[in-house]
């Protein structure tokens, strides 16, 4: 059986041109009479194919047909001046083995590349998170050639978007990208993909253009062997070419308007197959304003669990309730366990991905309008969003290496958590990251000790440090992972 595509993510580069015949020259045949001087014979030819040029009409560049300026040519020249190339620079892990010494010969820096657009006058530029994850400097690359050192203002790992900022006021002014809307988009209607494709294998920096329409709104990707992890949610599918280097681009619409952030392909071969997918950009300004302001995008909760029923080839799923939080936003708007949830505001709920999607899109301590069906009757509740628990908890430092937060049924709901007691990871440092620990693990037994506060865990872990071999089991992803490092004194 064929496997699922693969979601690609790719950063290529193509291989060498093929030349033309070559010219071959031949000796002329004899003539009988002497040829015209070349310039006559050149003014003769030329003469000839100009009477039938049509005459541009006034406003129009001399020789370009008004007729030809169509409403994609016009989108393009709207918006490719505020386009970019993003060059980053990702230093490569260190030889870990001899295995490594031997087969993996590229070590140190690595180039990559990929598209943005400037949002503002300051010269921010929304892209990709996958463009500049795990970057140690990265350059923008202006359509009329200047390069621009930025700095990272933050990114978002779930929805796939990062803002960058130059490093120093820009000299002159620059041109913003027009933004349009995401949540009218028409199927079928026309759409441009520009970017900066495959980089330096094309020496020019100005961005080009693929042309294409929207084949596609909503669309849910659940990725096979995606780096990234996770999903893609509520997403612009078009057939407009996005090439490696593309990614970060803008998916402009007829009007010359920003309507998405190319993002990724649908392909088994690496090679565009006419199945790409942009995020909204209603969504992607508002992450944009979430990391300018705090560095990282806030994330609603409702404190819901839903499970898919149904849903095979002769019935459609439903999107039941699962669990309700005690004290959550769901406990207080009367959501009940077993009850169907057929709808946000207008846009219905048919899987789990969808509702998943309409509370991605949602603000913090906005009111949702829930269409559900109780078992007897449709009907619609408001709903109010809170942020996540985890955020607003208590934090709790524990070795300088370890923030903390003590696991609490509205945390346990949060973050689908097995284990009823615990210490929550909400942040660490790299020395933490580099003996195995992870944000999001929760400590649940420090060297057989139960674990039951965030202040408890901190507690242990002193009272060892320095003197022997630290013993955490941390529950993640469902499973019991044992950990062990040593704390200097």
């Amino acid at each position: 059986m064929r496997s699922r595509w693969p979601l690609v993510l790719i950063l290529a580069f193509a291989g060498g041109a093929v030349l033309g015949p070559a010219l071959v020259m031949r000796d002329a045949p004899e003539q009988t009479a002497a040829p015209p001087p070349a310039a006559v014979r050149g003014a003769a030819t030329l003469t000839s194919l100009r009477a039938g040029r049509a005459v541009p009409e006034e406003g129009t560049p001399e020789g370009v047909d008004a007729s030809r300026r169509t409403a994609i040519v016009r989108a393009a020249e709207r918006v490719s001046a505020s386009v970019v190339g993003i060059r980053t620079v990702k230093e490569e892990p260190p030889a870990r083995s001899l295995w490594d010494e031997m087969f993996l010969q590229r070590r140190g820096p690595r180039m990559g590349l990929g598209s943005g657009f400037i949002i503002s006058a300051e010269g921010l530029v929304l892209t990709n998170e996958h463009v500049v994850r795990g970057a140690s400097e990265v350059r923008i690359t202006l359509g009329d050639g200047r390069v621009i050192p930025v700095e990272v203002v933050g990114f978002d790992q779930l929805t796939d978007l990062a803002l960058l900022r130059p490093l120093e006021p820009p000299a002159t002014r620059l041109a913003v990208a027009p933004i349009g809307s995401s949540t009218e988009l028409l199927i079928g209607e026309w759409v441009v993909a520009i970017g900066n494709p495959y980089g330096s294998l094309l020496a020019n920096p100005e961005p080009t253009v693929t042309a294409g329409v929207v084949s596609g709104v909503g669309r849910n990707i659940i990725p096979q062997g995606n780096s990234a992890g996770g999903y893609y949610l509520d997403m612009i599918q078009t057939d407009a070419s996005i090439n490696p280097g593309n990614s970060g681009g803008p998916l402009v619409n007829a009007l010359g308007q920003v309507v998405g952030v190319n993002s990724s392909i649908l392909s088994e071969t690496g090679g565009n197959v006419g199945l790409g997918f942009a995020i909204p950009i209603d969504r992607a300004l508002r992450i944009a304003e979430d990391l300018l302001e705090r560095g990282s995008a806030r994330r609603v909760w409702v404190g819901v669990d839903v499970t898919e029923s149904g849903g095979d080839a002769w019935q459609a799923s439903a999107v039941v309730i699962h669990a309700v939080a005690p004290g959550s936003p769901a406990e207080a708007a009367g959501l009940q366990p077993g009850w169907v949830i057929r709808g946000v505001g207008e846009r219905p709920v048919r899987t789990v991905l969808d509702w998943e999607a309409r509370l991605l899109d949602a603000r913090v301590g906005e009111s949702l309008q829930v269409a559900v069906h109780d078992g007897r009757r449709e009907r619609t509740l408001r709903l109010d969003t809170r942020d996540l628990p985890s955020i607003t908890a208590a934090r709790v430092r524990a070795l300088r290496e370890f923030d903390l937060v003590t696991l609490t049924p509205a945390i346990r709901s949060e973050r689908d958590l097995r284990s009823e007691r615990g210490a929550l990871v909400v942040g660490l440092t790299d020395a933490a990251r580099g003996v195995g620990f992870r944000a999001g693990d929760l400590i649940v037994a420090i060297n057989r000790m139960p674990v039951q506060s965030a202040e408890d865990a901190a507690r242990l872990m002193e009272r060892v440090a320095g003197r022997g071999t630290i013993l955490a089991v941390v529950e993640r992803a469902g499973r019991a992972v044992t950990l062990s490092f040593s704390v200097r004194g």
